[in-house]
């Protein structure tokens, strides 16, 4: 019998991996294309990124939380990947065309908010049904906060200029498995501490026996 923490964690990440190879492959394809059609090509593929973890992790969640909507998480989900792809645009556009120090400020700021976009959407829809979901929020900033840092360990000192296309996706590939699996691992562990515990086998039986005591 899985526990919901692997239950989440091998679904999320296997979710996460096969979407991300999306916005890889749209990247790397799409390096010496107009700023433009790159840019709205990967907000595209990060949409589809998000409908990809928003539907596995509302596959998992909506066995533990009943009545949780499972299109609008997705929907949430995938428009939040949207805002993120975009955050991060803006947040390379600053460190390129401002100045040194509003660069930092508005990196600094675009970065921050990106954190939060997924877990702050997704919010909308768990407070209906979990107390005290704000938390879920902090959560998932912090997982892809590490997560990203596994990936940007990884890939890029493994990314040159010049290499073949396939070879960057594949190193793309390579640390997008090891971040879907950081975010989906850390998500869940803030999942199954969010959640109310399960009732114990026989604890219903218990507190029936106690009521039967107590009365005679």
């Amino acid at each position: 019998m899985t526990t919901p923490w692997l239950r989440w964690t091998a679904a999320v990440t296997a979710a996460e991996a096969a979407g991300f190879l999306v916005p890889a492959v749209v990247g790397a394809t799409t390096t010496h294309a107009a700023p433009a059609a790159g840019w709205g090509g990967l907000l595209l593929a990060g949409a589809v990124e998000g409908a990809f973890l928003g539907a596995a992790q509302a596959w998992v969640l909506g066995r533990l939380v009943p009545g949780l909507d499972r299109r609008r998480w997705v929907r949430f989900t995938s428009a939040a990947a949207v805002a993120a792809y975009a955050l991060a645009g803006v947040a390379v556009w600053s460190m390129t065309w401002g100045t040194r120090w509003a660069g930092v400020a508005v990196a600094a700021v675009a970065g921050a908010l990106l954190l939060l976009s997924l877990g702050g959407a997704q919010v909308v829809e768990l407070r209906r049904h979990v107390p005290h979901a704000g938390r879920w929020v902090l959560w998932t900033a912090g997982a892809w906060l590490l997560a990203l840092g596994a990936f940007l360990g990884i890939a890029t000192p493994l990314w040159h200029e010049g290499q073949p296309v396939a070879l960057t996706v594949a190193y793309g590939a390579l640390a997008g498995v090891v971040m879907a699996f950081v975010q989906a691992a850390v998500t869940g562990w803030g999942l199954v501490r969010l959640l109310p515990a399960p009732p114990r086998p026989g604890a219903a039986v218990a507190r029936h026996l106690q009521v039967v005591r107590r009365a005679s």
